[in-house]
């Protein structure tokens, strides 16, 4: 058995053409990765001085801090610097640095790297389960999620991956740790007569546009979102997928899709084309589906998801993610007899598979209609009645036809000069906001957050009767000349300001 040689010695191997090489790391790039640089010889023991000798024209080994005693911690900063985040994107590095630097590194981080067990593994994670939690925990319980302790699991086994390669440790003690089941998130589907509520809200709210192209794709949120006009060729249909927009660190960020398989074209319906073809005449910007505040910018990610809960809850639909869209177009198609290949190219699946993993629920029912039909045609049963795609029967008209439910928009109320304004920012959090004009002839707007709406206008009317007072105070200082003590009153909303996180936390 070969003699295995000791890290940082290099590695010595024979070559097809009879000769010797030696390769040695001799440095590491900016992202981290190796470089390295060989020799040859005819012989192992000349090859074995060679290398030795190239060792020692380089200097210090690299890395020289690197070693089996280090901590857990200091390893773990080490890897994601330098293997792991120059390879990221903006906002998978938050995510990863919230699971290195405010989970992992608190709990683990003293403990040397080659003295970690999966005993110390095992509990950190019973104790994120029972209180690894650090805000909301109000609204959220103590705990962190499955999803959460998973994902810091996998940090830890691949920086310890990278340990094992290194020779810094001999096993990664992360292998043989149990973890939560990966649960599966129930696909919220809205029915036929639902969507077509939501279409016709969707209209009078001005994203009938968005929808309609959602629901007839399947495109993700940030791909939909970033669509130019040139992506789109009228004559043809075809629909060009190449960049994504996401926000991160309070930014919109415009880049290409992750993987190439999202690198796509798709060809749209002429019904489709003739819409946007009509949409496209009341835009003036190169984005397909601009901002309201900035043309020249795409909708912001987060205005579309409140835009659909509040178009969603006008209609008086159930409650849907936006990716569950994209669930309800590849329902439709499946059931429609789209072949599961070519429908995972349109949805921007790296493989047909991912595709039936997921929608695994749905091809099961296909299977289950084909038997019904097979059955209908050998054993001759009549169909027990005409319903929808969806299970629900339809009205039915005197002359047999199936009808559409009739549905009146929601119109909206229009709130009063002075009132203020009511705004959702997710499910557990209600902004309300009002911004009157001071005797510096600006705008300081003052905020108030609730957890439910009727308790967030209570104390925005609580909040404007007082704002009233101060801005009459402010005038009669100024007008006393004590402009100082008039703008020291608009400082007071910072103070308020600081209720936000309160309620969050």
């Amino acid at each position: 058995m070969a003699k295995r040689r000791k890290r940082g010695e290099g590695s010595v191997h024979l070559r097809k053409d009879g000769r010797w090489e030696g390769r040695v790391v001799v440095d590491y790039d900016d992202k981290g990765l190796p470089i390295t640089k060989n020799v040859l010889a005819k012989t192992k023991s000349e090859c074995t001085a060679k290398l030795k000798k190239l060792q020692e024209t380089y200097g210090e080994k690299p890395n020289e801090k690197l070693q089996p005693d280090m901590t857990f911690g200091e390893w773990l900063d080490f890897w994601y610097q330098n293997y792991s985040k120059p390879r990221l994107r903006p906002k998978t590095q938050l995510d990863y640095e919230n699971n290195i630097y405010q989970h992992i590194i608190p709990a683990l981080g003293s403990i040397p790297l080659n003295k970690l067990t999966s005993n110390d593994l095992q509990q950190f994670y019973a104790q994120m389960k029972k209180g690894g939690r650090l805000n909301r925990t109000d609204i959220y319980g103590e705990g962190l999620s499955d999803r959460m302790v998973r994902a810091c699991h996998t940090r830890c086994r691949t920086a310890l991956d990278k340990a094992v390669q290194d020779g810094l440790i001999r096993t990664n003690p992360a292998a043989d740790c149990k973890l939560p089941a990966q649960a599966v998130k129930e696909m919220q589907m809205l029915t036929r007569e639902e969507m077509q509520r939501f279409l016709i809200q969707a209209k009078e709210e001005g994203y009938f546009e968005l929808f309609l192209l959602e629901l007839a794709t399947g495109l993700r949120r940030g791909e939909v979102l970033a669509l130019q006009w040139d992506d789109l060729d009228f004559t043809t249909g075809e629909l060009r997928i190449q960049r994504q927009v996401y926000r991160a660190n309070g930014k919109l960020v415009v880049s290409e899709p992750k993987t190439k398989a999202a690198l796509r074209t798709i060809v749209l319906p002429p019904s489709l084309v003739e819409v946007l073809q009509e949409y496209r005449q009341g835009v003036t910007s190169r984005w397909m589906f601009p901002s309201p505040v900035t043309e020249d910018s795409p909708l912001d990610p987060a205005t579309v998801r409140k835009r659909l809960q509040a178009i969603l809850n006008h209609a008086g639909c159930k409650r849907v993610r936006f990716h569950d869209l994209r669930h309800v177009f590849v329902t439709t198609a499946l059931e429609s007899g789209m072949d599961v290949k070519t429908l995972s190219t349109i949805i921007g699946h790296v493989s047909a598979k991912t595709t039936l993993n997921i929608y695994t629920h749905v091809t099961d029912a296909m299977r289950q209609t084909a038997a019904a039909k097979i059955d209908r045609g050998i054993g001759k049963r009549e169909p027990q009645g005409k319903s929808s795609s969806d299970g629900e029967s339809l009205p039915t008209r005197a002359d047999g036809t199936q009808s559409k439910a009739a549905f009146e928009p929601y119109k909206g109320k229009i709130r009063k000069p002075g009132t203020g304004c009511v705004t959702q920012i997710n499910d557990h959090l209600w902004e309300g906001r009002y911004s009157p004009k001071w005797p510096d002839g600006k705008k300081h707007p003052r905020n108030i957050y609730a957890r439910t709406e009727s308790e967030c206008e209570v104390k925005l009317a609580e909040l404007i009767q007082q704002t009233k007072m101060e801005i009459a105070e402010a005038k009669r200082l100024a007008a006393a000349g004590n402009w100082e003590a008039a703008m020291a009153l608009v400082g007071q909303k910072k103070a308020r300001g600081a209720r936000k996180n309160e309620i969050r936390a």
